[in-house]
């Protein structure tokens, strides 16, 4: 039976709040911890297997975790530390502190509330520690002179609440596109900064880069989002497919699986020959195609039939053109 497909991200999360869930409740059945986890049952047992060979350094076997599962029943032991809640180091606090009052600078953040209150509690654990970060200043500054203009003008419509004409240059498409916009936050990810927006042509949540914005109005409308606009989680995989988008299915390769962990996916699955079958949606199938061809066969389109043609045909035509003809070098 196939396994539903997860990132090494998601597993070591599992495991490390299955340890002490699991300690709290020695004995537990192994249908009671699956359905906790959302997990299936031999899931469990794999987690608790891999449990066998973790533990502290030394790799002698009283420092690995002991887990037994005897008549579907589950124990844990030599887990202690684990256990233990975890807390900051001097160094990790006072660096969180930093980060967290350069995040309440930045307008258009939705909890500056949730902010200030998680600050006042770190700076209050900390105590006169706290004091050492006054003398740090993160510059959150755009380094383009242009993308610093850009910035002011976004951050002034976001603090009147206007809305903003673009012409926003579509670098998949190389395609200028004019669009108006209520925004709603400016983001720095990554070393770029980013406009998310309502986008009244596309009718959705959409995300500009700022130093693709060619050119900027601020309109003298009101620019409030409507109530369905919701903002998106922040990531360094920030972009995320609306549901109006195109659906993909493909089935990568052992030898291309890194692509479900490194592109956000809408489900996928592992199947027996190390295979993965993934869904995801775009609003520009054109890097869909740029992908399968440059992973030179290590991935198939299974659907929409259009897609799966076009990256054929593509491909082909790489074929007959000789070796000089680019990255499409198989579908």
């Amino acid at each position: 039976m196939s396994k539903t497909f997860e990132t090494a991200t998601d597993r070591l999360a599992r495991l490390l709040t299955m340890v002490p869930w699991l300690l709290n409740r020695q004995g537990i059945d192994l249908a009671s911890a699956a359905e906790q986890f959302g997990v299936s049952q031999e899931q469990i047992v794999d987690d608790l297997q891999l449990l066998f060979v973790c533990g502290t350094p030394g790799h002698l076997p009283d420092d690995l975790i002991e887990a037994s599962w005897d008549e579907g029943r589950v124990h844990i032991a030599n887990a202690d530390t684990i256990a233990r809640p975890l807390r900051l180091g001097r160094d990790e606090a006072l660096a969180l502190i930093v980060a967290l009052r350069a995040l309440a600078q930045v307008p258009g953040v939705a909890s500056h509330d949730a902010i200030n209150r998680a600050l006042a509690k770190l700076e209050a654990a900390a105590g006169e520690a706290a004091r050492d970060t006054e003398q740090i200043t993160v510059d959150l500054s755009a380094d383009d002179e242009r993308v610093q203009e850009t910035l002011r003008r976004v951050r002034d419509a976001l603090d009147r609440n206007r809305r903003l004409h673009l012409r926003y240059l579509v670098a998949s498409r190389d395609e200028s596109t004019e669009r108006d916009v209520d925004p709603m936050r400016v983001l720095s990810v990554e070393g770029r900064w980013y406009l998310e927006a309502w986008c009244h042509r596309s009718q959705g949540v959409r995300t500009f880069r700022l130093d693709r914005i060619e050119e900027l109005q601020v309109l003298d409308v009101d620019g409030t989002p409507p109530p369905e606009a919701q903002p998106r989680e922040v990531t360094s995989r920030m972009f995320q497919a609306s549901p109006d988008d195109l659906a993909v299915e493909l089935l990568l390769a052992p030898r291309a699986a890194w692509v479900a962990e490194s592109f956000p996916v809408e489900s996928a699955e592992r199947r027996e020959d190390g295979s993965v079958q993934v869904v995801l949606r775009t609003a520009q199938p054109a890097w869909v195609r740029r992908l399968v061809w440059r992973l030179g066969g290590g991935a198939t389109v299974l659907s929409p039939t259009e897609l799966a043609e076009e990256v054929r045909a593509g491909a082909l035509a790489a074929l007959r053109q000789g070796p000089t003809s680019g990255d499409a070098g198989g579908a």
